[in-house]
């Protein structure tokens, strides 16, 4: 049986980065991907359409931590972000449109069109989220702390938390209701134009089972808004040859670190020996020696079925169960003949109305009522759709003269009450969200190729993500930095000696960030 310091579960973003810090500290370490390809939901792939490189699950990016891309030098590895300017694209039926994330002047005319009180309060929206994210931010990169036993570090973690709070003086509750609240009121307060607040909106909901009035979205919102791209603050990015473009830089990092990956090695179980981590076992029989495991597969995958309830403290065990996975996200990646012609602003060459993300939401009345579809198990009728077309910017994901389309929609429930998913349910729904966009842009469907569907049952199968949630578990309060995954084991040490969690299970939560992956690796260098 071959021996490691220490073994990783899942060649996702936040394990790779795992393995890369361990390994520059002169750990032997092995990681083990069930698919065919590392990435995990951070992949490129170029089986789905021949000739073209689809970022089958997540599309974009901003998050990833910038000190990372430097310590591991990826960009020697070829990983390249492609600013997308501008950020996003909103047509209306009425022929009007709104264009966001240009150049600040720009923005604020384009905000005017719709109404000029937004347009003048806009600016102090976004320096209310920048004083927000000069707390919440640097708690990223940190280890939240013990609350259900705290040691002098803890206590003196909180009080630092608790002074930058205080900081923020009579503007405090703002960053309170930003972490706690919903997304809604704290839009209609700000602003009263419904194209402004919708295309905000938007952003409040992804990967979310949940309107952006429900509790909890404020910080969805705020999530999407904290990242950086080539060092320009709240820019979103393609990276060069789809998502996996960051992975597959990543991997060639770890190999160069000596790192050892292998591909198609399902793990079926987590080995333990005398209370401790004794290493793990493949589903072909294979078994591997290492004092440490670091699973980078959510909670239920990690103690339901790799590792064993039997092993776990009660209280532990309990507070693992009361994670909710609830999605109702699907992605749909479609190749185009040409780019969509939009009747708000027409063109099929490569235009703003293309480079950014395209909402297809009029208001947020329009967001609730899909919802409420689902709230009573039923795909929405009237599905909220998010387009990103990469091709656009990047001429590596699709084939001269053809372009490549990421469409994210909400809300589809896990579970359907009147019809299970199938071929003709996915359909119908892919039809529906179909019908959204040729309504904005007329003669959408006839430049389809193909398309590719993924329900949330699709999302669990092939990512392993427990319900399709992206995120690997709720991304409420009760479930973010010192209560992910459970109060008492936020600190990436799990109760099993030499168990570690590095994925988007742990703090900071979901996003392709690798924040975990590094804040993990740190704990198991103090062991």
């Amino acid at each position: 049986m071959k021996t490691y310091d220490a073994i990783v579960v899942g060649a996702g973003h936040n394990g790779l980065v795992a393995a890369c810090y361990l390994a520059r500290a002169k750990r032997k370490v092995l990681v083990l991907e069930r698919r065919y390809v590392v990435g995990g939901a951070c992949v490129t792939e170029e089986r789905t359409f021949p000739g073209y490189k689809v970022s089958t699950a997540a599309y974009v990016n901003s998050l990833f931590r910038p000190e990372i891309i430097r310590d591991l030098r990826l960009r020697d590895y070829g990983f390249e972000l492609l600013e997308r300017s501008p950020a996003s694209f909103s047509p209306f039926l009425d022929g009007r449109y709104l264009i966001l994330g240009s150049d600040k002047q720009s923005e604020l005319n384009e905000i005017a069109k719709f109404s000029r009180q937004d347009s003048q309060r806009y600016p102090e929206y976004e320096r209310m989220l920048e004083r927000a994210a000069a707390v919440i931010e640097p708690t990223l990169m940190q280890k939240p702390p013990n609350v259900v036993s705290p040691s002098v570090f803890d206590l003196l973690g909180m009080a630092k938390l608790g002074r930058g709070m205080q900081k923020l003086g009579p503007q405090m509750g703002e960053a309170v209701e930003i972490l706690t609240g919903a997304a809604r009121p704290i839009l209609d307060r700000w602003f009263e134009s419904e194209e402004l607040k919708a295309t905000l909106a938007t952003d409040a909901i992804i990967g979310a089972f949940a309107p952006p009035s429900m509790p909890g979205t404020a910080y969805v919102l705020f999530h999407h808004v904290m990242g950086e791209t080539n060092g320009k603050r709240g820019v979103w990015a393609y990276v060069r040859g789809g998502m996996g473009g960051l992975t597959q830089a990543l991997a060639k990092a770890a190999a160069d670190l000596g790192v050892e990956i292998q591909t198609e090695a399902e793990v079926s179980k987590i080995l333990a020996r005398d209370g401790a981590i004794a290493g793990v076992a493949l589903s072909n029989g294979d078994e591997y020696s290492a004092p440490m495991v670091a699973s980078n597969a959510d909670c239920n995958v990690t103690f339901n079925k790799l590792l064993g309830r039997e092993l776990l403290p009660p209280d532990f065990v309990e507070a693992i169960d009361r994670i909710s996975y609830d999605s109702a996200s699907a992605k749909i990646n479609v190749a185009l003949d040409h780019l969509p012609d939009f009747t708000a602003l027409p063109g099929t060459q490569a235009g703003p109305q293309h480079r950014g993300t395209v909402h297809l939401c009029p208001d947020q009345d329009f967001i609730e009522r899909a919802y409420d579809d689902a709230k009573y198990g039923k795909p929405s009728r009237e599905p909220v759709v998010e387009c990103t077309i990469p091709s656009a910017v990047d001429d590596t994901v699709a084939p001269p003269g053809k372009h490549l389309m990421s469409m994210f929609v909400q809300y589809a429930p896990y579970a359907p009450k009147d019809a299970p998913w199938n071929t003709e349910t996915k359909n119908a729904f892919a039809d529906s969200c179909f019908d959204v966009v040729e309504r904005y842009a007329p003669g959408f469907k006839n430049s389809v190729i193909d398309r590719q569907i993924l329900t949330p049952p699709d999302l669990e199968n092939i990512f392993g993500l427990t319900g399709g949630n992206i995120f690997q578990g709720a991304m409420t309060l009760d479930h973010l930095f010192m209560f992910r995954p459970a109060p008492g084991y936020a600190g990436y040490r799990m109760p099993v000696k030499g168990l570690f969690l590095c994925g988007s299970a742990a703090h900071p939560g979901g996003g392709v960030m690798g924040a975990a992956g590094l804040n993990a690796a740190k704990e198991m260098l103090k062991r």
